[in-house]
């Protein structure tokens, strides 16, 4: 079934008094799935919300985020504050389902501009820190001569890097699928580089973690260079 049809009939069905509703997600996109599912925003005067939900309804898997224009408004303060923003992006990027008295399209404009001004920049001590933590874990995968904790310390590697380039750079972080996305877009040519250094690490090719170690220097060096000796908190 057309996964616009389903969302806006479960709209409907639930929250008839709703204000505004979005459908967000990869069933928009061609990076549709079989295992993909509908993410709806649904914007009410009053209770239930705030509140989420997951369910599955006419064989959509389905998340819920029902909330109040002050609640959205936290909501995104919040996350803003984190420099990941996953309420703005479904609303900026999402279709609107319905717009009772203009709100949806209200929240929309301000989730674009918001989106397209980025993330708060990272305080130098905040860069420091992730300097410091990224170039100590590659030092232990360096000296890692264990393969089954060498696959863990590549996934830490891939995102911490990611995230620190992410931050340098002024971007909006992004959490598994989106951290990937989030790099791709911002430096595609970054995002290869760690992705195959990561993979060729993993599958044990001659080269993987020297060309791994030179796609996570290349981070840090943006970053203002590795971090360890020297490094102090109080």
């Amino acid at each position: 079934m057309d996964p616009v049809e389903v969302a806006r009939e479960l709209v409907q069905e639930r929250f008839p008094q709703a204000r505004a509703a979005f459908l967000a997600g990869s069933v928009l996109s061609d990076r549709r799935t079989p295992t993909s599912d509908l993410d709806i925003v649904v914007l009410l005067a009053g209770p239930p919300a705030p509140c989420r939900e997951s369910l599955t309804y006419r064989g959509w898997p389905v998340e819920l985020f029902a909330q109040t224009e002050p609640d959205w408004r936290g909501f995104v303060e919040r996350e803003t504050a984190a420099r990941r923003s996953p309420l703005l992006a479904m609303c900026a990027e999402g279709m609107l389902l319905a717009d009772v008295d203009g709100l949806g399209a209200v929240l929309q404009r301000e989730a674009r501009a918001r989106l397209t001004a980025g993330p708060p920049p990272a305080s130098p001590a905040e860069l420091d820190d992730r300097r410091y933590a990224l170039t100590d874990t590659l030092e232990d995968l360096r000296g890692c001569p264990d393969p089954e904790e060498r696959v863990y310390l590549v996934a830490d590697l891939l995102q911490r890097a990611s995230e620190l380039a992410l931050l340098a750079g002024g971007h909006w972080l992004g959490g598994g699928k989106w951290l990937s996305r989030r790099l791709a877009a911002a430096d595609p040519g970054l995002h290869g580089r760690l992705t195959a250094g990561a993979v060729a690490t993993v599958s044990g090719e001659v080269d993987g973690q020297g060309r791994l170690a030179a796609a996570v220097e290349e981070v840090l060096g943006r970053a203002g260079g590795p971090l360890w000796a020297g490094y102090t908190r109080g």
